[in-house]
This record gives C-alpha cells, sequence and structure tokens, in this order.
C-alpha cells in the first residue's frame, strides 16, 4: 500500500494519505488526444452557404448559334464576354462548387469506457515526473508528485494569500515562467477570427468544495481551478498533451478511491 503525504499551507508535512489505484494506471496517450479530439469538436459552431448563394442574377443561356458557350450571362452587361458569365460553378463570378453545409456533422463522438479511461490516464500521467517535465513544468523544488494539500486552502479568499501557498509549495519558478510567457498573439488567420492570443497552462488546482478560493484564484497567470465532479480531459491535458501538474485537495484526493479502474 503506497501512501503519500499531505501538506498544510505552509509548505509543511501534516500527515499522510493511501494513493488510490488510479496512480498505477499506464497513460494511454492515443486515447488522451482521441478524447480532446471529440471534446473539441464538440466546441465547434456550424456554419453553411445560403441555398441561393449565388443564384440571385438575371444571367441566362443564349443557346446554341450564336458562337460563343452556352454559359449563363448577364443581361444588360454589354457585349456577352466571359467575364459576363454568371451562376454557373467553372466561370468567374460564378457561385460555389460544393459550398459547405450547416448540415454537416461536425461533432466526432466516444465511447462512454474510452472517454472514462482517458480521464484516467491523463489523472495517471500528472503523477508521473517525466510527464511533467515533457510538458515544461518546472517540478525541482515541488516536495513531492502527486501533491496532496490541506483542505483548508479551500477558504482563501485572497488572490496575494493564494499565490505565497503555492510559492510556498515550490512552485515560484513556475510561476514566474509562465507569467512571462502567459500571453502571446496566434500566429495565421485565426488572430482575426475571435482569437487573437494564446494563454499558456500551468497549475491545476482540484478541489472538492468552494469557499472562496475560486475568485483567489482565478487571477493568477496559467492557474486554473476545478471541482472535482466537474473534472474534464480539458483541464488535465490541455491540447492532448498529458502531464499537467495537479494540486489536490486532500477530500478531491479521498474521492478518487471510488473511481473503478479497469484495464
Amino acid at each position: 500500500m503506497q501512501k503519500a503525504s499531505v501538506y498544510n499551507l505552509d509548505g509543511n508535512k501534516i500527515g499522510s494519505i493511501e494513493i488510490p489505484k488510479i496512480f498505477n494506471v499506464d497513460p494511454r496517450e492515443d486515447l488522451i488526444k482521441k478524447s480532446i479530439e471529440v471534446a473539441q469538436s464538440q466546441k465547434v459552431q456550424v456554419q453553411g452557404r445560403d441555398i441561393n448563394a449565388g443564384l440571385r442574377t438575371t444571367a441566362e443561356g443564349w443557346g446554341t448559334g450564336h458562337a460563343l458557350s452556352r454559359a449563363p450571362r448577364i443581361k444588360g452587361s454589354g457585349f456577352p464576354t466571359a467575364r459576363n458569365v454568371g451562376r454557373v460553378p467553372f466561370a468567374r463570378g460564378g457561385r460555389l462548387t460544393h459550398p459547405i453545409k450547416v448540415e454537416k456533422n461536425i461533432k466526432k463522438k466516444i465511447n462512454k469506457k474510452t472517454k472514462k479511461l482517458a480521464i484516467i490516464s491523463a489523472i495517471s500521467a500528472s503523477a508521473k515526473s517525466d510527464w511533467i517535465k515533457k510538458r515544461g513544468h518546472l517540478i525541482d523544488k515541488v516536495p513531492q508528485i502527486p501533491l496532496i494539500i490541506d483542505d483548508k486552502v479551500q477558504t482563501i479568499k485572497k488572490t496575494s494569500k493564494m499565490y505565497s501557498i503555492l510559492c510556498n509549495l515550490g512552485f515560484k519558478e513556475e510561476l514566474k515562467k509562465i507569467k512571462k510567457n502567459y500571453k502571446k498573439i496566434r500566429s495565421g488567420k485565426g488572430k482575426r477570427r475571435g482569437r487573437k492570443y494564446k494563454k499558456s497552462k500551468s497549475l491545476l488546482i482540484v478541489i472538492k468544495e468552494d469557499f472562496g478560493i475560486l475568485k483567489a484564484v482565478r487571477n493568477i497567470p496559467g492557474v486554473d481551478i476545478v471541482k472535482l465532479v466537474t473534472l474534464s480531459i480539458n483541464e488535465l491535458a490541455p491540447g492532448g498533451q498529458a502531464g499537467r501538474v495537479v494540486i489536490w485537495t486532500q477530500s478531491a484526493f479521498n474521492e478518487l478511491h471510488k473511481y473503478e479502474v479497469s484495464v
């Protein structure tokens, strides 16, 4: 039976707790990426074209006998040259050949057991140092992975107090690094489509109940906080890359014993 230490708000040991079996599972990177792909597809807004787009024109074919192709030509546009052709897809100024349609099903699906195993894999990867360092997190001064903290942290209401607690737990260098590189301008066309900036992800704090900590954490760059009941693959493996640093409250960590592990 493996045990992990529990730390108080000052970074000192105050007890120990049994590690759930979920952390013994070998992470499946393929399932994690698949689950992230499905989750991202659920957020995409469908788009399409008007059925009559490109067809609202006076263009009409002349038929044969004019030494011209039978392509529809716009009326009243002068001499019937190629630039006055409309309506047909193969002509300049014509409609799209196969426009995208709102009927297209862009939302992907995943089996319940596969989704559950993906979340279990992501939780297990968050307790492995090699996976965490692969994501670029600085954890050399962190006393223990996985890191469990006393439930009193859920009552913290000040951002400054929460920041000092994270520094006491060995995350000072991590927080400095993420603050320096937190916000970057996206490359490509996305910057003019409502997603100009990219934001880096750092620590994830998993709690069981909120007594004010949500407001205390939300203003620390790169740090996210989530209740265990709403924990998803998006928080555990942002961008499909598992190994995010997770800080568990003692009560939330105990709840992991309820997960059925069958692989």
